[in-house]
């Protein structure tokens, strides 16, 4: 499982971040989820090696703008570049009415059918082949939504043992067995793949969280939970200063609910424009860390614009530094 940030910073754009924007991808294959739609994520995506042609589906944690407002540019750029396969758009049901009329207002027109699914109803859960993804309310002026990504189609291991001892030598039936597929013998004889093949880790699983001052809500979301990507827009005093009315969290209210939670990575991201990577005097972007690290001992990371990220199989998290 390999994801990418697109855009890292919180309410408007810096000279080094973008506005919010993930792309995630399953490792067995070249179709990819983009998570939030900020102004100037396909321009972000020039830089990778994410195709329009090969993205599965869209989720969109809530409507504010830094989140959304990218995502006419990028459709109708996709359908310019010649995209015909319906795209899932799933979010709050005011995106369509946003799509709707950006398009029209704007004399364009789509090559490909757009599918929105809202992801506020009560019983949401949306899968494909390789990705089953889950929502979870969170507290933020606007309903958002963190979304919880489970890995599907996990690789089998053949007991050979036991087909070798039910009389199932060696063959193509072997190999459908192994890809899931049951398997109906000449004679009638059914063999389940379940019956015959063995499933040796648990699923790798990733929380991605849009805006939210209660990083608590997430607790049982995050059980088994590998990594959580969660928005530490201030530190505690600025957020002091700030006051309750924004309903972003601290970097210390995040950490100090993943190490309760037991979460053993933690990615932070969303990161307000006060914060910049050097400065000769106030808030600089390592205070963020800095904060964070007084309270969770597991492996932090601060998100920057283009970093690649791979969950491994053995649910180690490992960070490639653009």
């Amino acid at each position: 499982m390999e994801f990418t940030f697109l855009g890292t910073s919180a309410g408007t754009p810096t000279r080094a971040r973008n506005v919010t924007g993930l792309a995630l991808r399953h490792g067995s294959g070249r179709h990819w989820y983009l998570v939030d739609c900020g102004e100037g994520t396909q321009h972000r995506l020039l830089h990778t090696r994410y195709s329009l042609a090969r993205l599965q589906a869209i989720f969109i944690t809530h409507v504010h703008g830094d989140h959304t407002f990218g995502l006419p540019g990028l459709l109708t750029s996709a359908s310019m570049n010649g995209r015909t396969d319906p795209l899932p758009i799933i979010g709050p049901p005011q995106l369509k009415t946003f799509i709707d009329t950006s398009l029209a207002n704007s004399d364009s027109t789509l090559s490909f059918e757009l599918r929105f699914i809202d992801s506020e109803t009560e019983d949401f859960h949306w899968q494909d082949r390789a990705m089953d993804v889950t929502g979870t309310a969170l507290s933020h002026r606007v309903p958002c939504q963190a979304y919880t990504f489970t890995e599907r189609d996990l690789e089998r291991r053949l007991l050979t043992d036991r087909l070798e001892a039910d009389g199932v030598g060696a063959g193509p039936d072997w190999g459908r067995l192994q890809k899931g597929e049951d398997v109906v013998r000449e004679n009638g004889t059914v063999l389940r793949s379940e019956d015959y093949t063995t499933i040796d880790r648990r699923p790798r699983r990733l929380v991605v969280a849009g805006d939210n001052d209660t990083p608590e809500l997430l607790a049982e979301t995050c059980h088994q939970a590998d990594a959580l990507i969660h928005e530490a827009t201030y530190t505690q005093d600025v957020a002091d200063r700030v006051g309750p009315w924004p309903q972003h969290s601290s970097a210390k209210q995040v950490a100090r609910f993943a190490q309760a939670a037991g979460l053993p990575n933690l990615v932070l991201t969303h990161f307000s424009a006060r914060y910049p990577a050097r400065a000769p005097s106030g808030p600089v972007i390592s205070d963020i860390a800095d904060e964070a690290r007084e309270v969770y001992h597991g492996t932090l990371f601060l998100a920057r614009d283009l970093d690649h990220y791979r969950l491994n199989k053995d649910h180690n998290l490992e960070c490639d530094r653009s």
